[in-house]
């Protein structure tokens, strides 16, 4: 059957990728602006990696409880509910990091930041797989993360010309801005759908109460775990790696965060695209969690002391970690319409609030067997429960979507 390719431009698709372009601006500003924002607050050298810790913790913890709300809400209330009052959320909070004057002050916004950024990615995800036909939401998907993830691009460049209060303003005005074009959004018809039904929605307890269901939703967490040690550790912590590594000069974690970033929106687009033209999602998160191993070895056992090497392997980490789209739409593929929502947008915010037990992971071994085994032995560990996990998941390519999850 001839598709019509014009509906990925379609009002829904592009609000989204809009939406998460916003989104990851304002997720990855804090990476960015890391050390000038701290320094700025007073807080010592020798604190400013513990200190990072913390306020990454913190934001990912928010995440991780926002993933939840705003998942339920998306399959008991709509999909927009969660499109609209998730970028409010945000981008207020967001707007607030720009007054903080103390540590405490920043963590309780970036904890409240995170419960809004939760609901951006998986609300789009869901919206976009229900309104396109099977054959092409593999595209649309694609569209919305290659987009949105140049998000980092423009936090690096504001970051770079503006100071680290305003770059957090221009965040938050964005999302309002954003937050005015959502109102052309419509509903996803198939939604419309099972509100006309008798059938629990938005049941988080649902997912443990079948064993079928648990194994689905705690694998579709699993395959995304290599993604974020790469983001929140390795990049994030990048000045420190690269000291530790006797790369010569100084390395910036926006240029970093940058770098990989750019390759993140080529692994999305290029890992969707393999995706539409083998007709798998299981062997294309194969092959680019093999290509972040490869990379996460590159990254800490680099011969090379050149800054232009070291932003390179950045890259290519973004490439490995570019089937986070995938990752994403496999989740939102493997439930039903009336647990669809709270799957596809809990499911990356708990991968985010992963961060937290693996930088604790990392703060442990650290001082025991230095930064680079200690980052090692972690990445290993998120690869191997990534690869476990992808044998226990269907391959839902060209799935039908309309089905609900049922007692």
């Amino acid at each position: 059957m001839k598709q019509d390719y014009r509906s990925l431009y379609s009002v829904p698709v592009v609000v989204a990728a809009l939406g998460y372009f916003v989104d990851i601006y304002d997720l990855l500003l804090f990476s960015i602006v890391r050390i000038t924002s701290l320094r700025s607050l007073g807080v010592a050298e020798e604190n400013l990696m513990s200190t990072g810790e913390f306020l990454i913790q913190a934001q990912m913890f928010g995440l991780l409880i926002g993933g939840i709300i705003w998942g339920i809400m998306g399959d008991k209330r709509g999909r927009l509910s969660v499109l609209f009052g998730s970028i409010l959320l945000y981008s207020l909070a967001n707007i607030g990091n720009g007054f903080v004057t103390t540590v405490d002050q920043y963590a309780l916004l970036r904890f409240i930041a995170g419960i809004g950024l939760a609901g951006e990615l998986g609300a789009g995800i869901t919206l976009v797989s229900e309104v396109l036909s099977k054959e092409l939401r593999g595209y649309g998907t694609t569209i919305v993360a290659s987009v949105g993830l140049m998000g980092a691009v423009l936090a690096n460049i504001v970051a770079r010309t503006f100071d680290w209060q305003m770059a957090y303003f221009i965040g938050g005005g964005l999302g309002l801005l954003l937050l005015l074009a959502r109102v052309s959004i419509f509903e996803s018809g198939m939604y419309e759908k099972v509100k006309t039904k008798n059938v629990k929605r938005g049941n988080f307890l649902q997912l443990f109460t079948n064993r079928d269901r648990l194994q689905r939703f705690v694998s579709c967490i699993f395959i995304g775990l290599p993604i974020w040690f790469v983001i929140g550790i390795l990049i994030s912590f990048s000045p420190e790696f690269a000291k530790a590594l006797g790369v010569s000069g100084t390395i910036i974690a926006g240029d970093a965060v940058m770098f990989s970033y750019i390759g993140l929106a080529v692994g999305d687009l290029s890992s969707g695209l393999i995706s539409q033209w083998l007709k798998s999602r299981r062997k294309v998160v194969l092959l680019y969690i093999l290509i972040t191993l490869v990379f996460i070895v590159l990254y800490l056992f680099n011969p090379s002391d050149s800054p232009a090497v070291f932003y390179l392997i950045c890259f290519g980490l973004g490439v490995g970690t570019g089937y986070w789209a995938l990752f994403v739409t496999i989740a939102a593929e493997q439930f039903g319409t009336n647990l669809r929502s709270t799957v596809a947008t809990s499911v990356p915010n708990f991968i985010r609030g992963t961060v937290v037990p693996l930088v604790a992971l990392f703060s442990l071994l650290r001082p025991l067997l230095g930064i680079t085994w200690g980052a090692f032995i972690v990445g290993s560990f998120t690869i191997l429960i990534s690869l476990i996990a992808l044998k226990f998941l269907n391959e839902t390519f060209a799935r039908d979507l309309n089905f609900l999850e049922e007692d």
